[in-house]
C-alpha cells in the first residue's frame, strides 16, 4: 500500500515530528511509505528522518527560496480553520499547496497529523484514498470555534486516531462521531542504543518545549522545595521556547542559578536521560507524553502529574512511576523526594519501566495496529451498502459518514472553485505573521 504522511513541518523538532518518523520507519518495512511536509525552513530536517522514505516539502520558507516571493504567501489563507494554533502560517500559497498536492496524489492512504490539516484532508482528501486524521492534542484543549469546525468536517474522514483512550472517548462524545471511527493508538519510541540508568546521579530531568501549558514554574517551585534539603540534587531542563527567559528569571530570584539548569535543545536525547535518575513532568495536560516514554526507555522512572489524558495510561503508580494530582506543588515535592531518598527503588521503577515500554510502546506494536486499521477501513469501503437487509448499528454510522463525505467533499470543491475564482480583498481576514515551529 502506498502510504503518505501529511506533516506541518517535518523539518522542525517536535513530538508529532518524532513520532510520525517512528511510525514511518516502522510502517516502511511492508508499505511504500513517503512524507510530505507543508513548510520547510531549512535545508535538513533537525530531527533524522527515517532511512528510505521520501521526504518532500510543499512551501519552502528559505529566505533565498522563490516561495517567498510568490504574493500569495503574504495573503492570509481562508480554507485552514481559524481556531487552529498554527492558523496565521497557512497563506493562500500553502492552502493551495496542499489542496494541489491532495488532487495529486497516487497514495492509497493519507495519513495527517495535526488538527488543521486534518479538516484540509477531510474537505479535499482524494475520494479514491483513505483518510486518517491523526490528533496529537486532547479534544479538551481546542477552542470552541475549532471544535465546530471539526464536528462539521471530521465526519468525512475514514478514521481519526488519538493518543489515548480517554481522548477517544471525549472526542467521539465531543463531535458526536462513530464509535467505530475513532482509534486509540499511542506513540511508540524506538530501542535506544545507549544504556540504562544506573539510578546513581543526584540529577532529575525534564524535557520539552518551554510552554505555559508544560508548566515548568510549577516543577521549579516543588524543586525549590526540596533542594535546601537535598543539596546535592540538581535539575535539568531540555528544551527552547517562549517560556525560556521567564523560567531563567525565575531561577535566579530563587537563588537556584548552580542547581536548576536550562540545558537548551538537545537531539537525541537518550544520553541526557542516562545521566539522570528521576524525569519530571508537570504538564497541565498531555495528549500523550512522548517524553514519559522516552524516559522510561532509558531506564528512570518518572514523577507525572496526573493530568489529561497521557500519563495515566502511560504510567502504573508506584511501579514505574508516581502520579500526583496535577495541581498539588507539595505533593509533586513529596514525590521528588520520595525517590531522591531511596535509590533501590528508584532502580526498581526504572527496570519495570524499561520493561512496560518494552511490552507496550514498542514501533512494531504501533506499525502492527496501523496495519490493522488499513485493512478495516479498506473493507469497510467495500462493504455491502447499509440499505441491505438486516445492517448492523456499526454499518448504517459508517454508511452515515460515507454520506457526510460525499456531500462534504461537494461543498469543499465548490468552496476551491470560489476560492480561486475570487482574488482576496485586502485586510479581508487577519492573522497573526509566520512563526516556526512544529
Amino acid at each position: 500500500m502506498r502510504i503518505a504522511f501529511l506533516l506541518h513541518n517535518a523539518y522542525a523538532i517536535g513530538g508529532t515530528t518524532r513520532t510520525t518518523f517512528n511510525l514511518a520507519a516502522s510502517l516502511a518495512g511492508q508499505h511504500d511509505v513517503r512524507l510530505v511536509s507543508v513548510f520547510r525552513h531549512q535545508a535538513a530536517p533537525s530531527l533524522a528522518a527515517p532511512s528510505g522514505v521520501p521526504l518532500t516539502a510543499l512551501v519552502d520558507r528559505r529566505g533565498s527560496a522563490a516561495d517567498m516571493a510568490d504574493p500569495r504567501a503574504a495573503q492570509p489563507g481562508v480554507l485552514f480553520p481559524a481556531g487552529e494554533s498554527r492558523a496565521g502560517q497557512y497563506h493562500r500559497l500553502a492552502e493551495q499547496r496542499i489542496v494541489d498536492w491532495l488532487a495529486a496524489t497516487d497514495a492509497d492512504a493519507v495519513i495527517s497529523a495535526r488538527t488543521g490539516l486534518n479538516v484540509l484532508l477531510a474537505r479535499f482528501g482524494p475520494p479514491g484514498a483513505l483518510r486518517i486524521g491523526q490528533e496529537h492534542l486532547t479534544h479538551d484543549s481546542h477552542p470552541h470555534r475549532l471544535r465546530r469546525e471539526l464536528r462539521r468536517w471530521y465526519p468525512q474522514l475514514d478514521a481519526l486516531v488519538t493518543m489515548t483512550r480517554a481522548d477517544a472517548q471525549a472526542h467521539r462524545a465531543g463531535l458526536r462521531l462513530p464509535y467505530g471511527m475513532v482509534e486509540a493508538i499511542p506513540n511508540s519510541v524506538p530501542a535506544t542504543a545507549a544504556g540504562p540508568a544506573d539510578g546513581a546521579a543526584k540529577v532529575v530531568v525534564a524535557a520539552g518545549r518551554l510552554t505555559r501549558v508544560k508548566r515548568y514554574d510549577m516543577l521549579i517551585d516543588a524543586f525549590a522545595r526540596v533542594s535546601a534539603r537535598r543539596p546535592d540534587w540538581t535539575l535539568r531542563i531540555y528544551g527552547e521556547g517562549p517560556e525560556k527567559d521567564r523560567l531563567a528569571a525565575d531561577v535566579e530570584r530563587r537563588g537556584l542559578g548552580g542547581r536548576v539548569r536550562l540545558m537548551g535543545a538537545v537531539t537525541p536525547l537518550d544520553a541526557e536521560w542516562g545521566k539522570g535518575s528521576i524525569a519530571a513532568v508537570t504538564s497541565a495536560q498531555e495528549s500523550f507524553g512522548m517524553t514519559i516514554v522516552e524516559a522510561m526507555r532509558c531506564g528512570l522512572p518518572v514523577v507525572s502529574t496526573d493530568c489529561p489524558h497521557g500519563p495515566r495510561e502511560i504510567l502504573r503508580d508506584g511501579i514505574d512511576g508516581l502520579l500526583v494530582p496535577r495541581d498539588d506543588v507539595r505533593a509533586y515535592s513529596a514525590a521528588l523526594l520520595r525517590l531522591m531518598d531511596d535509590r533501590q527503588l528508584r532502580t526498581r521503577m526504572g527496570a519495570a519501566a524499561r520493561e512496560r515500554v518494552t511490552r507496550s510502546f514498542d514501533p512494531t506494536d504501533a506499525a502492527r495496529r496501523y496495519d490493522a486499521l488499513l485493512t478495516t477501513l479498506r473493507a469497510r469501503r467495500t462493504a455491502p451498502s447499509p440499505g441491505t437487509p438486516g445492517p448492523r448499528r456499526e454499518n448504517v454510522l459508517l454508511g452515515t459518514a460515507a454520506l457526510h463525505r460525499a456531500t462534504g467533499t461537494l461543498l469543499a470543491r465548490g468552496a476551491l472553485r470560489r476560492l480561486r475564482r475570487t482574488p482576496l480583498r485586502p485586510g479581508s481576514r487577519t492573522r497573526t505573521p509566520p512563526a516556526a515551529g512544529s
